[in-house]
């Protein structure tokens, strides 16, 4: 999910002010999930209070960001309800306040955007390095649409900085990536692409499931329901082949997002909107031996 510089959403952000610093940056509340064998419970969000995503655990990224996306990022499409996270990506008219006539700047070349989503990021709240990181959510495969849950390091710009998708969708493949820089700066990835429909396509995506990052010194693992789908050797993604600071002995802060078109995502126009990333929660957990 190649990437820009997130922007805080003025809203978002103004409800993390008005939450103490040390709340902010508190665990989230307490659960009664269980721990997988050998792991603790750090830190989740199982999304249980109605309303905007909890400001201790989540800010929303606004406007144009990446990959020269289509949608205009807002935190007015990220909601809670009934115990899920919900990014509802529509089609609707956004006026760019950025637009400069004549730039060929893809962030200010629109006067409008033609689509809304929403973002949302851990970034400057809560970072982890290494542990088990599990979001169970149901996905939208139709065209145009590109949902991601993944991480990005918390020094250094991309790619340098280092990305993990542990979920992404685009043109009917399900992704699980990891990326770091070469000695040019340029991104060198470590990809995995499964067609859907090798799953049931439509009829797969109709259900929740489970995405699972294993994370340690030494390796990434990325599953779907418990299905490997790539495997990283960590010390092979040192940033410049080797020698320099490797971006995944690092925090990782948290992402989870709706795009919609652009670089990757395909084309919208067809797909009836709105459309929806449903999230039920995201979990992290340390192996007891990480303490």
């Amino acid at each position: 999910m190649n990437v820009g510089s997130p922007v805080v959403c003025g809203f978002m952000l103004a409800l993390a002010i008005a939450v103490p610093a040390a709340a902010q940056r508190a665990p989230a509340p307490a659960s009664n999930v269980s721990a997988p064998s050998g792991y603790t419970l750090v830190w989740a969000d199982e999304f249980n209070e109605d309303g905007w995503p909890d400001p201790r655990n989540w800010t929303c990224e606004r406007g144009f960001v990446r990959n020269q996306e289509q949608q205009w990022y807002q935190a007015d499409n990220a909601t809670v309800k009934n115990g899920q996270l919900i990014i509802e990506a529509r089609r609707e008219a956004a006026p760019n306040p950025q637009f400069e006539a004549g730039s060929t700047d893809w962030q200010r070349n629109r006067q409008v955007a033609e689509y809304t989503s929403a973002s949302v990021t851990s970034r400057g709240l809560h970072s982890f390095q290494y542990g088990r990181f599990e979001m169970r959510a149901r996905i939208d495969i139709r065209s145009g649409l590109w949902p991601a849950f993944w991480t990005l390091g918390d020094v250094g710009r991309w790619p340098a900085s280092g990305e993990i998708d542990v979920m992404e969708f685009y043109r009917g493949n399900l992704l699980a990536n990891v990326a770091w820089a070469d000695s040019a700066g340029k991104a060198v990835w470590d990809d995995s692409r499964t067609p859907v429909a090798e799953w049931g396509g439509a009829d797969w995506a109709s259900r929740y499931h489970i995405w699972r990052m294993d994370w340690d010194e030494n390796e990434v693992r990325l599953f779907v329901d418990d299905t490997l789908l790539n495997s990283t050797d960590v010390r092979a993604a040192a940033n410049g082949g080797g020698g320099a600071r490797n971006p995944l002995r690092q925090p990782h802060y948290l992402i989870v997002n709706l795009a919609i078109g652009g670089a990757n995502g395909g084309d919208p126009s067809s797909t009836r909107f709105p459309a929806r990333l449903e999230v039920d929660y995201v979990r992290v957990y340390r192996k007891i031996a990480d303490k």
